[in-house]
């Protein structure tokens, strides 16, 4: 397993991590097993991935609490990066909430679900405008100070959204959607990333199960899949991301790879992309997914892809 060290800090990262949101994340997806979830995080760990991704939002605590079962005997062996920013309100619906008093309660209630007394990576999940991003930053920058976290991120921003939040220079990592069948970020948010030394770690690096190579025309999403309003798993989208995926899957047997190996291969190769948090329901899925660590492709293959993702 290579490792990186995430921009603005000293935080050392495997660069193949492992995204929790189906460890408990029920809200999610539908049929997942707690036990199962649990063994996705211990086989992670044993095959060297030491960046675990999750959320409060995932199961509304349930992903987090799982992971710190997990983890509490090798907890400081481990970088975990957890996000908030999305409330429960007791009616059952959620809203996006940024302000300061709730990221401060948020935090601590993620570091007791976690069984850890700091938090390596925490992240704004959403973007509440409500509240001045300044306002929101600030209050993390202070708990960074009390040692409550060691460095800031940001998810599901916009490039103006990460400009205020970073104009303190305090962000440390954007978390974004960005894969083979999606390369928006690459117009202005990964180059003001590379710009301002802020880590960019995908998410969806799969493109949520598209770049795994196993569906076809007839796979229907449960109604509970929280992906299924998606643009990539909308028909006609869909089918054309199908028509992609077997050329990609051609490429990536001349090379001897799985498709996801090559999904991840092709991400790490990106300018500004550090790491990359593939998720996984299997135990087959991580052994797999770690693989991708360490390869090398030639331009010429580099080339063959990128013919296939512009045609």
């Amino acid at each position: 397993m290579k490792f990186t060290t995430l921009k603005k800090s000293s935080i050392q990262v495997s660069e193949i991590g492992f995204g929790t949101n189906a460890v408990g994340g029920h809200n999610n997806y539908a049929n997942l097993n707690d036990e199962t979830g649990k063994q996705t995080v211990q086989e992670a760990i044993k095959q060297g991935v030491t960046f675990l991704d999750t959320a409060d939002a995932y199961g509304f605590g349930h992903s987090e609490q799982l992971i710190g079962e997990v983890i509490r005997n090798c907890r400081n062996d481990l970088v975990l990066a957890t996000k908030g920013g999305i409330e429960k309100l007791s009616n059952g619906e959620i809203r996006f909430n940024n302000d300061p008093r709730y990221l401060r309660s948020a935090v601590e209630a993620s570091m007791k679900r976690l069984q850890t007394d700091y938090i390596d990576l925490y992240y704004i999940h959403f973007i509440d405008e409500r509240i001045p991003l300044s306002e929101s930053v600030g209050e993390l920058a202070r708990l960074k100070q009390e040692g409550k976290i060691r460095a800031i991120g940001i998810s599901n921003a916009n490039i103006d959204q990460l400009k205020q939040a970073n104009a303190t220079n305090e962000i440390s990592v954007l978390q974004s959607p960005y894969h083979m069948l999606d390369r928006t970020v690459e117009e202005v948010l990964l180059p003001y990333c590379i710009e301002h030394e802020i880590s960019f770690i995908p998410y969806g690096p799969l493109a949520f199960g598209l770049l795994g190579g196993k569906y076809n025309t007839g796979m229907v999403l449960d109604d509970k899949d929280w992906r299924k309003d998606l643009d990539l798993f909308q028909p006609e989208a869909f089918a054309r991301n199908l028509a992609i995926v077997e050329e990609l899957k051609t490429i990536a047997s001349e090379q001897q790879l799985t498709l996801p190996n090559l999904a991840l291969v092709w991400l790490l190769h990106q300018p500004g992309v550090d790491a990359v948090i593939p998720g996984g329901k299997r135990i087959e899925q991580i052994r797999d997914n770690v693989k991708a660590s360490g390869i090398q492709l030639s331009a010429s293959t580099y080339n063959q892809i990128k013919l296939v993702l512009e045609r």
